[in-house]
């Protein structure tokens, strides 16, 4: 499973919180965390600084409180702790699944269950909302799949196919 994982493990950036303007950026890879700043000024003396760059180990960041707490201030409480579970090697797996294979797995899912799939995170979300996702779900599960379905489903959408048409008349079958 580590073999699916990139070099660079999570990667977020923005702006500091009032009344700094500074730019920051948190990088996890798979041995260290780098933490950059940069200062943003609008007086002419500050806009030569180069930005600050601190890279330490996954164990070093465990225990580098002032480093914590900066990132707690910068993005908030809930990506420190996901930061501390990386560092901990708490990788979420599925999370960093390619789409390709992600979306082999859904296709052996149901309905109900891709929903409930869907509200698990952002990306699932995406993913379970796609054009592709539903386009796979309906060529698989349709045996009587033709060219004028296909048609209607790249002009409005795979996802609108299903309902209006396979979803209800699926129901009606089954009434």
């Amino acid at each position: 499973m580590a073999c699916l994982l990139g070099e660079h493990l999570f990667k977020i950036s923005g702006q500091g919180p009032p009344p700094s303007k500074d730019f920051f950026q948190l990088l996890i890879t798979k041995t260290e965390v780098i933490w950059s700043r940069w200062q943003i000024s609008v007086q002419h003396v500050g806009r030569a600084t180069a930005p600050e760059e601190l890279k330490i180990s996954h164990h070093d960041f465990l225990d580098h409180k002032t480093l914590q707490r900066q990132i707690g201030a910068v993005f908030g409480q809930r990506i420190l702790e996901y930061t501390r579970s990386l560092c901990q090697g708490k990788l979420d797996y599925l999370e960093r699944l390619p789409d390709d294979i992600l979306l082999q797995i859904l296709s052996y899912l149901e309905l109900k269950d891709i929903a409930q799939l869907a509200q698990v995170s952002k990306r699932f979300r995406k993913v379970c909302n796609s054009e592709r996702f539903w386009e796979q779900y309906v060529r698989n599960r349709c045996a009587d799949f033709n060219s004028d379905m296909e048609n209607i489903a790249n002009a409005r959408s795979w996802k609108i196919l299903f309902y209006d048409f396979l979803h209800t008349s699926g129901s009606k079958k089954q009434q």
